[in-house]
């Protein structure tokens, strides 16, 4: 991720803080009612437009269907690297003239890479949306992928790797290590945020390459939400995007997973932990399916919240740990990616209690779910957690997580009114199909586990050599 600008400034500061603090805990509310006007352009950018006058500014956001599942063999973090890249403007705006005219219209820009999309997006006063929209533009038509950039950056990265992943206890192991180790397809079982040989590698040959490949139209979404004139902004994106060239056909890359037959058990030594930890990964279903969204609400019961199962048997009852972690896609949300996916748990538990033994009161709360129906009450607790979650992440003060959901709908699904028919896949779930879910899926022959052990606080040394 690259921060752009850190603060709203006038205005747009204080309308979106004074509404963010309004609506930190939102009820559930019984239904979406988000307007969706949905078109794609000549040249293949599908756009969608969801007109909302209820606080004066406007949220824009780029998605590309390239994520870290798209990145080739051998350039392992490159779709990360190019997120930070794309980020040195254009031929109009370069480099920090880019920052300076986003804050100086009094905005915020930010973005991000994911499985399976890597997104620009920002919060302007509408008054500047059009400005916003011909930056986005120029940056689409020609971006700035220098030599002296893309060193800069690639060294950014690195940092980044060293601060985030390599100097910090249990910094990767259940969203790097984990999936590259219970998956078998390359595209989802390597390391996503890069191998440093890898990165070092690269080129910026490299990057224009990725840019020309799949930073098109045919392969984007824009996604405009908040106060505008619907049919004004697309008469506007239509001049500013409309002659962008569509880009060539995109490669077609196999994702799909073999189905697991055998559990698999593995271990890890992390240099700078001071408790062991266990982690536990179980294949999900397909995104959109009953059992999909089963799924969602076993998560809400098994690991959500205080009154969760794991948490209260475990934590609560057994003092194992401090806490438990987990959940459906660790670097996005249950609707924002594509592909096949873990649904995981963890805990850092205490040394004193065998990683064995913590295995198998995990086991039993599982159990229980397969062999026990939920109570009609349970059912509908999880529903309702579930529900004030979403609410929650749509986050109307800036409206970014209808601004994600909208274009992960329209990417994914070529349908953003799903936005406003969410509910609808959770009011099918009854209880006896959250017991044969978790028949069907939470197997043991399905799972991977993964067993973290402390270190001594020094890295581990190559194979062959002696630590420092």
């Amino acid at each position: 991720m690259r921060l752009v600008i850190r603060a709203l400034t006038g205005l747009a500061l204080s309308l979106c803080a004074g509404l963010a603090s309004a609506q930190s805990t939102p009820a559930p509310q019984s239904e979406l009612h988000i307007p969706v006007r949905y078109e794609t352009l000549d040249n293949g950018l599908r756009v969608v437009l969801a007109e909302d006058h209820t606080v004066p500014t406007a949220t824009v956001a780029v998605y590309y269907g390239v994520g870290y599942r798209n990145e080739p063999r051998g350039r392992t973090g490159f779709a990360h690297l190019f997120e930070h890249v794309f980020f040195a403007g254009s031929e109009n705006l370069p480099d920090s003239v880019f920052y300076y005219f986003i804050s100086g219209m009094g905005g915020i820009a930010n973005g991000s890479t994911r499985l399976d999309f890597t997104n620009y997006f920002g919060v302007v006063p509408a008054n500047a949306l059009n400005a916003f929209l011909w930056a986005e533009a120029d940056r689409m038509a020609a971006p700035t992928i220098s030599t002296q950039v893309f060193q800069r950056e690639r060294d950014v990265v690195r940092n980044e790797i060293f601060v985030n992943v390599q100097n910090q206890a249990y910094g990767d192991w259940t969203w790097i290590d984990l999936p590259m180790i219970a998956n078998e397809n390359w595209h989802n079982a390597h390391n996503f945020y890069g191998d440093l040989s890898d990165l070092d590698a690269a080129t910026v040959e490299d990057a224009r390459a990725f840019f020309e490949q799949y930073y098109t139209p045919r392969n984007a979404v824009l996604v405009v939400a908040g106060s505008f004139d619907t049919d004004e902004t697309l008469t506007t994106i239509e001049q500013y995007f409309g002659d962008i060239p569509t880009g060539p056909a995109l490669p077609e890359i196999d994702v799909s997973e073999p189905p697991q037959t055998e559990e698999k058990w593995a271990e890890m030594t992390d240099p700078l932990a001071t408790e062991p930890g266990l982690a536990v990964a179980y294949h999900m279903p397909e995104r959109g399916t009953p059992d999909y969204f089963a799924m969602i609400l076993i998560d809400q019961i098994l690991v959500r919240g205080g009154d969760a199962r794991l948490r209260q048997r475990l934590v609560d009852e057994l003092g194992h740990g401090t806490q438990i972690s987990g959940g459906i896609n660790l670097l996005g949300n249950v609707f924002n990616y594509d592909g096949p996916m873990l649904w995981t748990a963890s805990i850092i538990h205490d040394d004193a209690v065998a990683p064995d033994q913590v295995l198998a009161d995990f086991d039993a709360v599982i159990d229980s779910l397969r062999a026990n129906p939920v109570s009609a009450e349970d059912l509908a607790a999880a529903r309702s957690k579930f529900l004030t979650e979403f609410y929650a992440s749509l986050d109307y003060s800036t409206r970014f997580g209808v601004a994600d959901l909208l274009a992960s709908f329209a990417l994914f699904d070529d349908d953003p009114s799903r936005i406003n028919r969410i509910e609808d896949g959770f009011e099918q779930v009854t209880p006896e199909m959250i017991q044969r879910t978790a028949r069907t899926w939470l197997r043991r022959e399905n799972r991977t586990v993964l067993e973290l052990r402390p270190g001594d606080g020094r890295p581990t040394a190559p194979s062959g050599e002696e630590a420092p």
